[in-house]
């Protein structure tokens, strides 16, 4: 049996590519910003090798087949990721997954994270084949909302205490996106 490689995905400006540990400290400078993991459910990192685990359990994902996360790159310099997106929960007799991401601090607000969303969501209906995807964000994460509404989500629900995270109970809002109402215009 041979071992599936791992999808690349380009964008005008970025390149998606698989996670390695070489990654590890560009992973760790912006896991490390409290601004970045305000609303994810892992605290601040405070040592490189906590990146190594996350690279790593991302890694593993992939190869159990239950989800994959891109590293994002500039074209321009594909050595350095500056944020992940991807896949995990992937509940295949449902047809549906979950898409997470985050984003070193200084490429906020330049569109790179509407960009890298449009290609992994196309990825996600086209190919994988998944009728649903979806996404849980902090109510308060307005950044997130706005990413999700521009990519063609729909917000659903506000979830009371649906998580616990950080040693509270906090709620959760799911958007979500049908294979249907997806188009490759967008």
């Amino acid at each position: 049996m041979t071992k599936e490689i791992f999808p690349l995905l380009q964008t005008q400006r970025l390149r998606l590519r698989q996670l390695t540990l070489e990654d590890a400290q560009d992973v760790f400078a912006y896991f490390s910003r409290d601004e970045v993991t305000a609303y994810y459910d892992l605290e601040s990192f405070t040592e490189v090798k906590q990146a190594e685990h996350f690279i790593r359990s991302m890694q593993s994902r992939y190869e159990k087949q239950e989800g994959f996360r891109w590293g994002i790159t500039l074209r321009e310099a594909p050595e350095r990721v500056v944020g992940t997106i991807g896949f995990h929960n992937w509940h295949k007799e449902h047809s549906r997954i979950e898409i997470g991401y985050e984003l070193a601090t200084e490429y906020w607000r330049q569109g790179l994270m509407t960009e890298a969303m449009k290609v992994v969501v196309d990825y996600g209906f086209h190919l994988l084949q998944v009728h649903r995807i979806e996404a849980f964000i902090d109510p308060d994460n307005e950044g997130s909302r706005r990413l999700l509404l521009k990519s063609g989500f729909t917000q659903e629900g506000h979830l009371r205490d649906y998580f616990y995270e950080k040693g509270q109970f906090v709620d959760a809002v799911i958007f979500g996106y049908l294979r249907k109402e997806h188009s490759v215009d967008q």
